[in-house]
């Protein structure tokens, strides 16, 4: 049974990366506007360097963008970071659900033999 050999590097980075409540939290504060890392970090009751160490996972995840304005950083989700990830979960569920369909045909073919 293979684990985290069945996906690549950059899935099991944004899933790590995910795992995180906070993380996401940051990532749904950055979804539809730049903001540096003071901004981001007056949301939470935590340090501005932790919130920075967050930053760095989601930034090495690609799951969100760094731009440079003088001394300040700036960070935006990039949601094409998740296309992998959701290129993954889309086959899982497509295989799943074909296996489920296959299965009810299957139980319903059954049926309709028992009916005769």
């Amino acid at each position: 049974m293979c684990l985290r050999s069945c996906y690549s590097a950059g899935v099991q980075a944004v899933i790590e990366a995910i795992a995180e409540p906070r993380r996401r939290e940051i990532l749904q504060l950055v979804r539809d506007e730049e903001m540096t890392a003071g901004r981001i970090a007056a949301h939470f009751d935590v340090t501005r360097q932790a919130i920075s160490q967050h930053l760095r996972v989601l930034h090495g995840a690609r799951l969100v963008s760094e731009r440079r304005d003088g001394t300040r950083r700036l960070y935006r989700v990039r949601p094409e970071g998740l296309i992998e990830l959701r290129a993954f979960l889309d086959d899982f569920w497509s295989n799943r659900l074909e296996k489920l369909k296959r299965e009810a045909e299957a139980d319903e073919k059954s049926r309709a033999a028992n009916r005769r």
